[in-house]
């Protein structure tokens, strides 16, 4: 019997987002990434989307085995699903490049899972995993430690061309190792991932390096302070902001626990380097004039519970938009949130704040993704017999597949797939195997289109983890809670429901106290009540009930 690999993508295909690729041998099963997705504006009470892994839960209880995981990159959609997935699965060696690695144990350990990822400096050599054996490759993109992944199997070899851009002049001066990519294709490569998100964009993708000036003008020329947002894991451009900040003379100070705890990865591993005195805390901010600092604040994507929406809505006792503010987007919207954004920036306009965006400038963001020409000279160095668009929609994946054969790949020899669709290889040939039913999967596990899927799966939900009804009234004219919440919880034990009160009172008295402004959008504090219950009783009992906020106003 010939020997096979079978490629199932369970996300990143056609949505962008989610990414997460199965590489199966025989009964071996080989995992390259795994993120998650973004709700837009249509999925009411939704944050987070995850990859459907049922497929996988019944492969491994008809005997296969995950003999690893191997994480492209430290962005969300490529590690974010990590503490929601891993616990559905058995122990398998987990590996990153450094930041990357340190960016998903950050994230697993501020979920208490106990996996933890395995750091491999680029140039380690080959990780064997079974049948299986890779090296990752350095690659530029807008997160440092960015890699691709080269994969030898059993039939031959893979290239796994995850999110990249050839950047020649990178702002951390750590350039994409050609060399090593050369050697790939000189092993031979059956099959060639590659990013398709840019394959509409003529030419090449700008370097980060020329942000650099743009942030030094705009922070020299503004009379006010500067609040620049763009992605916690875009260490190169932190390190750019700060840079410009130090010329003109200002203090810096971040603001959001993404951005907290991305700056303390990125510090301890050496990634990046404050001055001694350079950091003022929120607490500091008063001290000082707004024409003396730079903010750098999490919430580029306009979250409604980010540090720069609760800015913006006024929910912040330490930093308010004033007119003579510059506010700066480095970064543009993912596709879905472009709403969000909007609701952002003309919040801030309304303020009489300057805000400079991508549909006005675009001096503050360089895309992190490979244009045509990036794309068709990874295609000449790997130089596969077959090529497979990952990462983008499906009119990219299209106009990937007019850039490969315009570099002389058949229509035989170009796939185009959707999540759920498994390529079977062999030495010499591919086919298409049965296509895996996958489902929308939520945070919260709520998933489907119609409104009877919805009730049905709320209804198990409630079964299995209870459900918590909390009635707060809160005063309008100060945003405090005026009394105890009344809170109502079904499906647990006499103990539990004790602590879920003591502590939840606690936590809400704790968010609100401080409040002492007229509250201006109660569907903002009903949201913001839901995830302040939803964290407390998880760090309780480890359960997430259907949680139903009744704000009272008064």
């Amino acid at each position: 019997m010939e020997e096979k690999i079978t490629l199932t993508p369970l996300g990143g295909i056609s949505d962008v987002t989610k990414n997460m690729y199965l590489y199966e041998y025989k009964d071996e099963i080989l995992i390259v990434d795994c993120g998650i997705g973004f709700a837009d504006e249509t999925m009411v009470g939704v944050d987070l989307l995850l990859p459907d892994v049922s497929y996988l839960l019944e492969r491994l209880k008809r005997g296969g085995k995950i003999i690893g995981m191997l994480l492209t990159h430290g962005h969300e959609d490529h590690i974010g699903a990590l503490p929601f997935i891993l616990p559905q699965l058995p122990q398998f060696p987990i590996y990153a490049t450094p930041l990357t690695a340190a960016l998903a144990n950050e994230k697993l350990k501020e979920f208490e899972v106990g996996n933890r990822v395995k750091p491999v400096e680029f140039g380690g050599g080959k990780i064997t995993l079974g049948s299986f054996s890779a090296s990752f490759i350095r690659v530029t993109h807008s997160v440092p430690d960015t890699s691709h992944i080269f994969i030898r199997t059993p039939i031959g070899n893979f290239y796994h061309g995850s999110d990249f851009k050839f950047d020649l002049t990178p702002a951390d001066g750590k350039k994409t190792e050609f060399d090593k990519i050369v050697a790939a294709g000189k092993e031979g490569v059956i099959c060639m991932m590659s990013d398709c998100l840019r394959a509409e964009k003529e030419g090449y993708t700008p370097s980060e390096l020329s942000l650099s000036k743009s942030f030094e003008r705009e922070i020299e020329k503004a009379a006010g302070k500067v609040i620049i947002t763009t992605y916690s894991s875009n260490i190169s451009r932190l390190n750019q902001a700060i840079k410009a900040a130090a010329k003109s003379g200002r203090k810096i100070c971040f603001v959001g626990r993404s951005l907290y705890k991305a700056r303390d990865v990125a510090v301890n591993l050496g990634y990046m380097k404050i001055d001694k005195g350079m950091e003022i805390s929120l607490e500091q901010l008063k001290n000082y004039k707004d024409s003396d600092i730079v903010l750098i604040v999490a919430g580029s994507q306009g979250q409604e519970n980010s540090a720069l929406s609760r800015i913006v809505n006024d929910d912040s006792d330490e930093v308010k938009i004033r007119p003579n503010d510059v506010i700066i987007f480095s970064s543009d919207p993912i596709p879905g949130n472009e709403v969000l954004v909007n609701n952002v920036v003309d919040a801030i306009s309304k303020k009489g704040a300057r805000v400079v965006y991508s549909e006005v400038s675009g001096d503050f963001h360089v895309s992190g993704h490979a244009a045509s020409n990036d794309l068709m000279l990874l295609m000449n160095l790997v130089n596969p017999k077959k090529v497979l668009p990952i990462g983008g929609t499906f009119r990219q994946m299209v106009a990937y597949k007019q850039l490969a054969k315009r570099q002389g790949f058949t229509d035989r020899d170009i796939l185009l797939i959707d999540d759920g669709q498994p390529v079977i290889f062999d030495r010499v040939s591919s086919t298409f195997g049965k296509k895996v039913s996958l489902k929308n999967v939520y945070v919260d596990q709520i998933s489907g289109e119609e409104v009877e899927q919805f009730v049905l799966i709320d209804r198990k939900k409630i079964a299995k983890e209870g459900v918590v009804v909390i009635m707060a009234e809160i005063d309008s004219e100060t945003g405090k809670i005026i009394n105890d919440p009344t809170i109502i919880a079904r499906g647990f034990s006499t103990q539990e429901n004790s602590l879920i009160y003591k502590n939840l009172n606690r936590d809400l008295k704790n968010n609100f106290s401080g409040k002492k402004e007229r509250i201006k959008d109660w569907i903002y504090v009903r949201k913001t009540v839901a995830q302040i219950a939803e964290k407390s009783i998880f760090k309780t009992l480890r359960k997430r009930p259907l949680v139903l906020p009744v704000v009272i106003e008064i």
